[in-house]
């Protein structure tokens, strides 16, 4: 099992937007302090958003992009759903496909915000550009990204996404190669403790929750 540490990275960001970059794939142009994703994952950042900060208006295609909202809210701006306003544990998931699509995030509180930026790659070209939102329940994960081509609630992707807010004592069971990223809490993962900031690369995640309110994503291609 290895362990990446959050604060061990340089900060860097980028228009009104600070952040840490734990997962730049070689796909997509690496970085010799960054990890590769697995599957179709290919990036991973935990950024925060100054007071009144956006990341202006930009353009995507053939990416899949996914935004945890961990702190304050955010108002989407773009092609895909303009006005939609975000809080503190929803999720926000756009597939950019061959259409594309433009967006701006915007932090609309005169204080920093918190958010994971996730991107997939797409396993198959041209597709139409969707966008969805998912609301977290506290004591559960929610499956938010990956899965059959013959359902709708999430994208399907070989590549499955799982974002939960734990309880104390829950525990988490999962097979095969994972990504395990702590965003909130402590809690015991493969009898190591583990906690906010740490992403954890193994194979096969026994997860226990130390405390409430423990903010966990896992990426695994099982």
């Amino acid at each position: 099992m290895e362990i990446l540490y959050r604060d061990k990275l340089p900060l860097g960001g980028f228009a009104g937007i600070k952040e840490h970059r734990l997962v730049i794939d070689q796909r997509i142009g690496g970085d010799v302090s960054t990890w590769d994703g697995i599957g179709n994952f290919v990036y991973l950042a935990d950024a925060r958003y100054n007071p009144y900060g956006e990341s202006n208006m930009h353009s995507h295609s053939e990416i899949d992009i996914i935004s945890v909202i961990l702190e304050g809210s955010v108002n989407h701006e773009g092609s895909l759903k303009h006005g939609q306003s975000l809080v503190t544990n929803q999720v926000q998931v756009q597939r950019a496909g061959g259409e594309g699509f433009s967006h701006n995030e915007i932090n609309p509180d005169g204080i920093k915000n918190r958010m994971l930026q996730i991107w997939v790659l797409p396993e198959e070209a041209g597709k139409d550009a969707s966008y969805k939102v998912y609301t977290l329940n506290k004591g559960q994960m929610t499956h938010i990204y990956g899965g059959g081509q013959s359902q709708d609630e999430t994208l399907p992707s070989n590549t499955n996404i799982e974002v939960g807010i734990l309880s104390k004592d829950q525990k988490i069971y999962k097979e095969g190669e994972f990504l395990a990223y702590i965003t909130d809490g402590k809690a015991y993962l493969n009898d190591i403790v583990v906690e906010n900031g740490m992403l954890i690369h193994g194979t096969g995640l026994d997860f226990k929750a130390i405390e409430d309110d423990v903010h966990l994503t896992i990426i695994s291609t099982k």
